[in-house]
């Protein structure tokens, strides 16, 4: 009876075991403290869009044929880039060897046919009657200036100051999305590949920077809460301009580590000075083995002397002879 009653216990203790390990949460890696060890390389990179296709309306999810088919078509359009000595213009030299574009796709799509989770079409909401006479101001002040008229006139990415995908909300980039993490007692740290800006996040409740403060990629705290970090983004440069967003924007992210090898990435952004109503969105990231090497975009881009010299010269050229 001895033999047996211990012999169930045993059997009791390992599917209490195995209940418990059901969600992952004994199998993930935990810091001295407790929490999740997320520190390592991760990718974010997928085929999955950051807005539902027009083709996909209705539908959140594809099948796993419908995915795998999804991210083939994708593929044919990245082989299809015109390289060597089939560059017929201009517009295809910086891709002219697309083929390097293939890199992390190893991993296809996902089941979601878009980032987007919220609402429920996939799409970003529409601008708000503030957010529709911002974009009209934008554009106004726009004209009149030549492209290559001042360094101010490029695009922050090409000065290399910063890139939407850095976020928040951090966002799969067509080539080099991946990315690092690293814990120390009271800090997460946060550093993508493309553009290696490290974002240092605070875990001491310190407050918040005053509203005269202002950054590119904002202003950050992050607290627990279980087992998922939450990282609240605000106070944004008027720069910065994400998606179209004002200085008001707020973003709320948060990190679960489903897995040893997988980590949930779901973000949050409001902004009513912008959108009629806030929206989500959420992906997988997967672990992968490092280390991460560095994108060399110099802030202020060291090319671009000669670019705009490049310009004064057309010009120059353009002009009829005397």
């Amino acid at each position: 009876m001895k033999q047996i009653l211990g012999s169930s216990l045993a059997v009791l203790a390992m599917l209490l075991s195995w209940s418990a390990d059901l969600p992952g949460q004994s199998r993930i890696p935990r810091l001295s403290d407790g929490k999740p060890d997320m520190q390592g390389y991760w990718t974010n990179q997928t085929f999955t869009p950051l807005e539902r296709p027009a083709q996909f309306k209705d539908k959140q999810f594809f099948t796993i044929e419908e995915a795998e088919a999804f991210a083939k078509r994708a593929l044919d359009d990245v082989k299809d880039v015109p390289r060597g000595a089939e560059v017929k213009s201009d517009a295809d030299i910086h891709y002219d060897d697309g083929i390097w574009l293939l890199e992390g796709y190893k991993k296809g799509a996902m089941l979601r046919t878009s980032i987007v989770t919220d609402p429920a079409d996939g799409r970003i909401p529409a601008l708000s009657a503030e957010g529709q006479k911002r974009a009209q101001a934008r554009a106004e002040a726009r004209k009149g200036i030549g492209p290559f008229d001042s360094a101010q006139a490029r695009g922050l990415s090409e000065r290399c100051i910063y890139w939407a995908h850095e976020g928040p909300p951090i966002l799969p980039t067509g080539y080099n999305s991946n990315l690092q993490i690293v814990q120390a007692p009271g800090t997460f740290v946060i550093q993508p590949e493309m553009m290696p800006v490290a974002r240092v996040v605070p875990l001491d409740n310190r407050p918040a920077l005053g509203g005269a403060i202002r950054a590119y990629r904002g202003d950050w705290r992050g607290h627990w809460e279980g087992d998922t970090m939450v990282i609240v983004t605000t106070n944004y440069s008027e720069k910065t301009a994400w998606r179209g967003s004002s200085p008001n924007l707020k973003v709320t992210e948060r990190l679960t580590m489903t897995s040893p090898t997988t980590i949930r990435y779901q973000f949050t952004v409001e902004d009513s000075s912008t959108w009629t109503r806030p929206w989500s969105g959420e992906y997988e990231m997967t672990r992968i083995k490092g280390p991460l090497f560095e994108y060399a975009c110099h802030e202020g881009n060291y090319q671009l002397p000669s670019i705009l010299k490049g310009a004064r010269r057309a010009e120059s050229e353009a002009k009829p002879a005397r």
